[in-house]
């Protein structure tokens, strides 16, 4: 009787993978599974975003929750115990004659401030969007002033605005326009302005930079077949720049909405205390550490919240719209 001699699939079979040559044709290569076979990765990916979960709730949610809660209850140092109080912190606030004036004040610095960054910072940015000599020397010495500290630049425009040795105050005397010398304090409106000039110096140029890093995405291409087309400059920035510059736009005027809603540097160390130029971020400060009412100037704070996120949803809903190159 013959045996069969077994063949090399057999062999192959009973000896293993072990025994299979370590190369050559036909050799399939031995992945090893990632993590024990197990698919995907674990925990891992909720480790790594855990610290900045618990930063955001310990800095940002939980004091904004307190902020809520308090802005309800009577908390004042000079009258003891706090104690539930419902709506009467916003009453009281709203029957203040300078809490209502400051609101005046920031609608102010709202309007020029968000309107000059914008315009200016659009101006900016399309003069930077063509490439030139010099240019990232132009940028860097751009955002300088948006590096300064509030303070630093109060006390830099204060000796401009002085009344007796101001630089201001110099030009006009020489053209025989100083009346009496002083620009700050007197007329609110000109206080506003001119404070507000020095909150547009320092945020424009970043508006200049969000807008400019939004240009920056749209292509050559389009602003070439514009001018194929015999499309001015004019009408290329209308037709191409503007509507595909919007996102950009939007978050811009957005910054700048936030910066000047809530602005205390310029004013405060330019025009002091004065009615004729505070803010409601300083009417903030000054209920909640000068009078120690700490339940209306959590409500005030809240206030300025929702009108923050109120206003900047409305900007973004006006303003933004998806460019789709």
């Amino acid at each position: 009787m013959t045996i069969p001699s077994p063949s090399a699939a057999d062999t192959a079979a009973a000896t293993g993978p072990a025994d299979l040559p370590a190369s050559g044709p036909g050799r399939r290569p031995v992945v090893a599974p990632v993590g024990g076979g197990r698919r995907g990765t674990g925990l891992l990916p909720y480790v790594l975003v855990a610290p900045v979960v618990l930063f955001i709730i310990g800095l940002a949610l939980i004091p904004a929750g307190f902020t809520v809660v308090q802005s309800f209850y009577r908390v004042d140092a000079l009258d003891p115990p706090t104690r539930f109080d419902g709506f009467g912190n916003f009453v009281r606030l709203l029957q203040d004659d300078a809490v209502v004036g400051s609101i005046g004040n920031t609608a102010l610095y709202v309007l020029v401030g968000t309107v000059l960054s914008t315009v200016l910072g659009i101006t900016a940015a399309v003069i930077l969007q063509k490439p030139f000599r010099g240019r990232s020397l132009v940028i860097a010495v751009l955002i300088l002033p948006w590096a300064l500290p509030g303070v630093v630049e109060g006390i830099l425009w204060t000796g401009i605005f002085d009344p007796n040795a101001g630089l201001i105050n110099g030009v006009l005397s020489s053209l025989h326009l100083g009346g009496s010398g002083v620009l700050l304090g007197e007329d609110r409106l000109v206080t506003i302005t001119l404070i507000e000039l020095v909150q547009v110096w320092q945020i424009t140029p970043l508006s200049a930079l969000l807008i400019f890093a939004g240009l920056q995405l749209i292509p050559g291409e389009l602003y070439e077949a514009a001018e194929i087309d015999g499309c001015s400059a004019w009408s290329a920035f209308l037709r191409i720049t503007l509507p595909l510059a919007r996102p950009g736009i939007a978050v811009a005027m957005v910054q700048a909405v936030i910066a000047t809603l809530n602005v205390f540097d310029q004013p405060y160390i330019l025009n002091g205390a004065a009615n004729t130029g505070a803010s409601v971020t300083m009417q903030t400060y000054f209920i909640s550490f000068q009078d120690l009412d700490f339940g209306e100037g959590y409500a005030l704070s809240l206030l300025i919240t929702i009108v923050t996120l109120l206003i900047s949803l409305v900007v973004v809903g006006a303003v933004y719209r998806r460019a789709d190159l």
